[in-house]
């Protein structure tokens, strides 16, 4: 019985992961999702297209972090924990933040902000 309940959550969280990115990418037929179980619980390796980076990880992160925190309601759900790691494909490159940007950013309307 543990054997079939462990078999169905593997089923529910690797192919709704599937699911989702298939839905949002360009190149539905290169999405891989891999299932490994360690001592820090179910880890879910994502392979994608390169082109469709943009797709997966969205605006500052943000569709990445929403298929992460869906993932953790699945995972709950079968009483596990679920992490979701997206391989960076051969050849991409990172844009650096602008620090300097950053740093340029006039804080002194909320400096004396109480919480």
């Amino acid at each position: 019985m543990k054997e079939i309940l462990k078999t169905m959550a593997e089923v529910q969280d690797k192919d709704f992961l599937e699911y989702v990115v298939k839905a949002i990418v360009a190149n539905p037929d290169d999405v891989v999702v891999d299932r490994t179980i360690d001592e820090r619980g179910v880890l879910l390796t994502l392979k994608i297209n390169p082109q469709d980076m943009g797709y997966v990880i969205g605006k500052k992160g943000q569709t990445a972090k929403a298929v992460r925190t869906l993932l953790k309601i699945v995972g709950a759900k079968n009483n596990a924990r679920v992490n979701l790691k997206i391989n960076e494909p051969e050849g991409s490159q990172r844009r650096m933040r602008n620090t300097e940007h950053d740093q340029d950013i006039d804080t002194s309307s909320v400096d004396d902000l109480k919480i």
